[in-house]
Formats: structure tokens, C-alpha cells, sequence
């Protein structure tokens, strides 16, 4: 009897060590997957929502604006009034002299873009120029650059302008 009471303790301590080690062993296991598995990335902030599309009826209306060259001598600003409509028919430039020039628009997301066509320049006399313009709305103002193409060859036949506008009542 002695001999059997030896052999189940040894028989039980045997189980117990076994199923230790065991035990040991699957959180080592658990431990090194747990090292092994990158860590879940942190959350990344949406990106923000573009600005929505501008509409031309967003901008219908009438605009005094002020263009200012953005380097050189000349820092004449160049007056005018810009007569906007709901879709792209009827958009011009009144210059202060009573010129009208029609106006080319598109929307390019949240941007109008106007070309004119070719006119007689009001900043340089007898001097022909075509212009675009590339504005946003900001804080109610028509904002952006204007690039004006003198019609002479050499290195002044392009002219870049800082252009703002205010809108009329």
C-alpha cells in the first residue's frame, strides 16, 4: 500500500508539474505573440472636408476691385468694376475711362477663373493685354491674382497682381 500511495503522489506530482510547466509555457507563448502583434495604430483624424464647390451665384453681383502689381516700380493700382452673373453669360470689367471688356468665367472648385480677351491697356497707354485671373471668396471679399499679358515682346510683357474686391450694394 505504501508503494501504491508513492506512486500516486508521484503520479499526481508529475500531472501537477507538468500541467505548471505547461501553463508557464502558453504565457510565454501569450507574451511573445503579444510582442510579435504590432500594436494597433493610433486612430488617424479624418482628413478635413474640402471647400465646397463655389457657385457662380455665389459671386453674382457687383465687385469694386483693386489690383496691385506684386513686384516692380510700377506700384499703380489698377481700378474696376466687375459685373458677375449667376451662370457664365454677361460677366465684364467696367474700367473707370467707361471701357467694358467681357469677362470668360468657369468655377474650378472653390475658384473663379476669368479670362478677358484682348483690350486696350488702362495701366500702360497704347499697349494691348489680355488678362486672368484666378479669385476665391474670403471673408466676403473677392480675392486672388491677376497675370496680365502685354501685347510687346521683352521681359515686361507679364505682370502678376495681388486683386481684391469688395462687393457693391
Amino acid at each position: 500500500m505504501k508503494t501504491m500511495l508513492r506512486v500516486a503522489i508521484a503520479c499526481s506530482t508529475s500531472l501537477l508539474l507538468a500541467s505548471c510547466a505547461k501553463s508557464d509555457q502558453s504565457t510565454k507563448d501569450s507574451a511573445a505573440g503579444a510582442a510579435a502583434t504590432p500594436a494597433a495604430a493610433p486612430a488617424v483624424a479624418p482628413a478635413p472636408a474640402p471647400a465646397p464647390a463655389l457657385s457662380l451665384a455665389d459671386v453674382a453681383g457687383k465687385w469694386q476691385v483693386r489690383a496691385v502689381p506684386e513686384s516692380g516700380k510700377d506700384t499703380t493700382t489698377t481700378n474696376y468694376v466687375l459685373t458677375a452673373t449667376a451662370d457664365t453669360t454677361g460677366w465684364f470689367i467696367t474700367f473707370p475711362s467707361g471701357l467694358k471688356v467681357p469677362v470668360h468665367v468657369m468655377v474650378s472648385g472653390d475658384s473663379v477663373i476669368a479670362k478677358t480677351g484682348t483690350f486696350a491697356s488702362q495701366r500702360r497707354k497704347g499697349v494691348k493685354v489680355t488678362t486672368e485671373n484666378s479669385l476665391k471668396v474670403q471673408n466676403g471679399k473677392l480675392v486672388g491674382t491677376t497675370i496680365a499679358h502685354y501685347s510687346k515682346a521683352g521681359p515686361d510683357s507679364v505682370l502678376h497682381l495681388r486683386t481684391e474686391g469688395t462687393k457693391m450694394p
